[in-house]
């Protein structure tokens, strides 16, 4: 009985401490497999998690009052790994990208 209460709570606390989606997530998602796209051209073999990860805003360089919010998607081509992080205005109601980078998860 008492592990199935700890048990319990603890799907509790993961479910209360699971942050909601961004509201430009599928946006996030949708430009990923563009900007994979673009940079290695059509492939079937390109895929898109599904999960997208808020990182903290950055400053706008051009207005330092102004920020954006940066969403962080990962990307794979066969065994290629790619991180990419989008820049959101943060304008409401709104999905205006600003930005974005790619880099390859790889060892040299």
């Amino acid at each position: 009985m008492v592990l199935v209460l700890i048990g319990f709570t603890a799907c509790l606390v993961e479910f209360a401490s699971a942050e909601p989606s961004h509201r430009c997530a599928s946006a996030a998602t949708e430009q990923a497999r563009k900007l994979l796209t673009f940079h290695f051209g059509p492939d079937d073999r390109i895929e898109i998690a599904p999960s997208v990860k808020t990182l903290p805003s950055i400053r706008n360089p051009a207005d330092r009052t102004q920020r954006f919010d940066v969403l962080e998607v990962w990307g794979y081509i066969y065994k290629g790994q790619y991180r990419m992080r989008f820049l959101y205005a943060q304008q409401p109601g709104e999905c205006l990208l600003m930005g974005q980078e790619i880099l390859e998860y790889s060892s040299l």
